[in-house]
């Protein structure tokens, strides 16, 4: 072993010296990298995995959320198709009534119409006899004239 230490130059003391500096530097560094490090790890995994629960929750979320939505929407369709069908059943209706509305106003104009035109045959022949009677009238005066005449 002399031989070694000799050919290599290898001196204990400064061995002992290196160990005790290498123990120092290593008792440094732990103290003030290794453990400050190994803090932040750990904080810092926990933020992952605190990261990872919320991203998973919320997947969960935006999952019952989209069924919601789809079921809301499916809602709203069927709503609105109710609501379209009661609009065209009610229109419908107000035509059917319309028509029966404009039925009645038209049999009402057409006896009306029919009234006025009875009343005007009424009239009409009323002036009718009453132009008879005048010229039957007129008649007898002028055959009464002329047979007056006659006898004169």
């Amino acid at each position: 072993m002399a031989s070694i230490i000799s050919t290599f130059h290898i001196d204990w003391q400064i061995i002992v010296a290196q160990a005790i500096n290498f123990v120092i530097v290593f008792a440094v560094l732990y103290i003030f990298v290794l453990k400050p490090l190994n803090k932040l790890m750990a904080e810092r995994s926990e933020k992952i995995a605190k990261g990872v629960h919320d991203a998973r929750q919320n997947a969960e979320m935006l999952a019952l959320t989209k069924t919601e939505h789809e079921a809301i929407i499916l809602k709203a369709k069927s709503d609105a198709q109710a609501i379209f069908q009661d609009g065209r059943k009610k229109s419908e209706a107000k035509r059917a009534e319309m028509l029966e509305e404009a039925k009645a106003d038209v049999e009402k104009l057409i006896a009306n119409g029919k009234k006025t035109l009875e009343a005007e045959k009424v009239k009409m022949v009323e002036e009718a006899r009453m132009e008879v009677s005048s010229l039957v009238v007129e008649a007898t005066k002028k055959i009464l004239e002329k047979r007056q005449d006659d006898l004169v």
